[in-house]
């Protein structure tokens, strides 16, 4: 018996890299060019699956492709994946639903698995672009000892960052230095591996994540195959984190998160260009992230409930935990159904083996967990042997850890800070934080996430109409932001004399804000409409981003539209001086930087007839790289000194 699930997008099984692309290998050049078309068609037909796991997507009239999941739940062989058209296994029925199911996170190599990725055809080459998988780049590429070095233009410096004021023209140093410790040298192997994965993440951001199709897709799929093989761990992670990153930029549903593409990109080409380069740093190396089992058990405390929306119609819920040792841990819930299972998940039941709670109740209160399992990212896994009861709570701003948050260009970390509300700013708040009663910085809180089924934006816009209200903040420093607070959850600041939230007991001094709706009794009686900001005392000083967001909008822009929009400062000779800008603001390397980037992009050789001569495509990554890793140092930089006063 089969039943239709009731998701408007299909929601299918993982499935391997190496399935995908040897997928799309099989395709002639005429079905290759409808690929594209026949992926985004099956975003609007149901997946049906049977009482064996199996699943089933129709295509057509006489087209039905049946996918058959292995024991994990994921495709991991071709025979996995069949269709009843006549050009099966070679069609495009079958490829195009592999090429939207989602992909298979990165494991060790399987026993027995081939010692070769799949084959690069002359076809595939043909419809792909040229791509060099035999040896090192060319001598146009950057060095390996101090990074990508940009043929105009100083590169990025790797001495220390100041903490005080503005970066100087040396630049501060990135946050993923390029420096190398002492190890053994990648085998002739890894280096072509490498090389063959710089040139497929140089073809992504040549052509821009807008224009990349399920070819190319598939063509970074194959040589993060060929990493794998080759024990490249980190390069096959990072290679199947841009994948995940350019077709979440293609759905409509998902959010813009531009910086994070820009980031997933710049941890490829930076792990590439440096083994390729025989850089003998183990870290580059990386290994496979196994869940890990504590050699004692977990003293938990719950924080907050934060909704989640993905890419395929997929919601739920993480209620994150705090630990003894001030780790952070989760608990997912995350199923298809998109931003209404979302709104639902605060209140559903969670299931740890035999404790049975529910995420509103759990994230309030305490958790001791024996023989837990914990993944690679702090969830924890329901496995045999894991025992969960329930423990008395701790107010959420006494377990929360008090480090300074990452900067820009790093993973988001939560962080608490005390702040007063200064106006109301579109979608957000303008608040200035405070220590004790020491004004700070002026900070912008915006929603943690936007959709219009979740509260975080009613309820930002309700503290917005109380200027003067002090409250704890529990949030992530947005990454392409450091004057912006994402919020997920607020409460009241206690013996400070100023007004303040008064909230429900059961809410044990938090509210969540994708979840709890702030009404007009939890605040203070008599609170008054926001003024206009213009008439606010001492909000003249808005979180104001400094020049270097001309240098961040260049390399978004490159990302997202390709080469050719990253030549727009050139082709018009800078109009509008941002690089001036960037030099004014004490920017030098960044000016430079804005300047050569623009001017590579715009460089392409041509023959006598005016045509594309040969391809440079090595030489602009590598310059877009050198210019990606200079911005994430300086505005990590920016970051620290602003939020360590």
């Amino acid at each position: 018996m089969t039943r239709p699930r009731p998701d408007t997008a299909p929601a299918l099984p993982p499935v391997a890299p190496e399935v995908v692309a040897a997928a799309v290998e099989s395709l002639t050049t005429r079905l290759r060019g409808r690929l594209d078309a026949a992926v985004a068609a099956l975003a609007a037909t149901p997946v049906g699956t049977a009482d064996d796991g199996t699943y089933g997507i129709q295509c057509g009239v006489d087209a039905r492709v049946t996918l058959t999941p292995g024991p994990s739940g994921t495709i991991t062989t071709p025979d996995q994946a069949r269709c009843t058209c006549l050009l099966s296994p070679r069609c495009l029925h079958r490829t195009a639903v592999l090429a939207a199911a989602p992909v298979a996170e990165a494991g060790p190599p399987a026993a027995g698995e081939p010692a070769a990725a799949p084959a690069r055809s002359a076809d595939r080459a043909t419809a792909t672009g040229p791509a060099s998988s035999t040896g090192p780049a060319p001598s146009t590429g950057p060095t390996p000892s101090t990074g990508p070095t940009p043929s105009t233009g100083p590169a990025p410096s790797t001495g220390p960052a100041s903490s005080t004021g503005p970066a100087s023209s040396t630049g501060p140093a990135s946050s993923t230095a390029l420096t190398s410790s002492t190890g053994p040298a990648p085998s002739a192997g890894q280096v072509r591996a490498a090389a063959d994965l710089w040139t497929a993440g140089a073809a992504v951001l040549a052509a821009g994540v807008t224009a990349v199709g399920a070819v190319q897709r598939a063509e970074v799929l194959r040589a993060a195959h060929t990493a794998r093989l080759a024990g490249l761990h980190r390069a096959e992670e990072a290679a199947l984190d841009v994948v995940r990153r350019v077709r979440a930029a293609h759905d409509p549903d998902s959010p813009r998160r531009t910086g994070e593409v820009v980031a997933a990109l710049r941890e490829l080409l930076l792990v590439t260009h440096r083994l390729r380069a025989a850089d003998p740093d183990p870290e580059l190396i990386g290994g496979v992230r196994h869940p890990h089992r504590p050699d004692r058990p977990l003293r938990l405390y719950g924080v907050c409930r934060e909704p989640v929306v993905e890419p395929g119609g997929r919601g739920g819920v993480v209620t994150r935990l705090v630990g003894d040792d001030g780790r952070w841990y989760a608990l997912r819930d995350v199923r298809p159904g998109g931003a209404g299972r979302a709104r639902r998940a605060g209140t559903a039941h969670v299931a740890l083996r035999s404790f049975l709670s529910d995420h509103e109740r759990l994230s309030r209160a305490g958790l001791v967990v024996t023989g837990a399992v914990v993944a690679p990212d702090g969830s924890l896994i329901a496995e045999p042997g894991v025992r969960a009861t329930f423990a008395a709570g701790r107010p959420w701003t006494d377990v929360v850890p008090a480090t300074v948050p990452a900067g820009p260009g790093q993973a988001p970390s939560p962080t608490v800070c005390t702040v007063e509300i200064l106006a109301a700013d579109g979608e957000g708040v303008l608040v200035r934080t405070l220590t004790g009663d020491t004004p700070g910085p002026v900070l912008r809180l915006a929603p943690a996430h936007r959709h219009p089924a979740l509260a975080h934006t009613a309820n930002l816009r309700r503290l917005g109409a109380c200027p003067g209200l002090r409250v704890r903040v529990l949030g992530r420093v947005d990454p392409e932001r450091a004057t912006t607070l994402r919020p997920l959850a607020v409460g009241p600041v206690s013996g400070s004399g100023a007004p303040t939230l008064a909230l429900p007991e059961e809410w044990r001094g938090r509210a969540d804000l994708g979840y709890d709706r702030l009404r007009d009794d939890h605040f203070p009686s008599g609170a008054a409409p926001c003024p206009p900001p213009s008439l606010l005392p001492g909000t003249a000083a808005r979180p104001a981003d400094p020049p270097l967001r001309h240098l961040r909008d260049l390399v978004e822009l490159a990302v997202t539209g390709g080469r050719r929009a990253a030549a727009e400062p050139a082709r018009t000779g800078d109009r509008d001086g941002r690089a001036a800008a960037l030099r004014r603001g004490g920017f030098a390397t960044g000016a430079d930087l804005f300047a050569a980037l623009g001017a590579v992009a715009a460089r392409r050789s041509r023959d006598a007839f005016g045509r594309l001569a040969g391809d440079d495509q090595d030489h602009y990554a590598a310059q877009w790289l050198a210019t990606a890793v200079y911005l994430a140092g300086t505005e990590a930089a920016l970051g620290r000194a602003l939020w360590q006063g």
